[in-house]
């Protein structure tokens, strides 16, 4: 199905999608207009793929039944923000996979690569091979 008849069939729009070209905004004023009065948008991607101001008159104007916002185009959001106006509005930072196990999980990952690196080794999670014959040229 594409984007424009999953937004017209949908209750409930979850955007889970990486922010790319494509996807800067990909849920405009003319994407919402779409929707069924009643949708739910729930972004819990990149900010940027939500047009916050087709976002905000939509629900100003009752055009759809709300949003679950987990980012935002700015981060932190201000407290000003017309979103946080809204009933039909739920906020919530960006964190819900931080908990005591993870931030653990990180902090030794993030050890064990610095041990690797110093050893000679690679990095698991090289993101840039191609940088790999400079690097060893530098720091052998």
């Amino acid at each position: 199905m594409d984007i424009d008849a999953l937004c017209a069939w949908s209750d409930i729009l979850v955007l889970c999608c990486p922010l790319t070209s494509e996807t800067r905004g990909l849920i405009d004023a003319r994407r919402i207009g779409l929707m069924k009065p009643g949708a739910l948008i729930v972004n819990v991607a990149r900010g940027p793929v939500i047009v916050d101001e087709a976002l905000i008159a939509a629900l100003g104007e009752g055009r759809i039944g709300g949003a679950a916002l987990d980012v935002f185009a700015t981060q932190p959001l201000p407290p000003d923000h017309p979103y946080f106006g809204f009933d039909n509005v739920v906020i919530t930072p960006h964190m819900a996979g931080i908990t005591e196990e993870s931030m653990m999980r990180m902090g030794t990952g993030a050890a064990d690569e610095v041990l690797r690196v110093l050893a000679g080794d690679l990095p698991v999670n090289l993101r840039n091979p191609e940088a790999v014959e400079a690097y060893r040229r530098r720091f052998g």
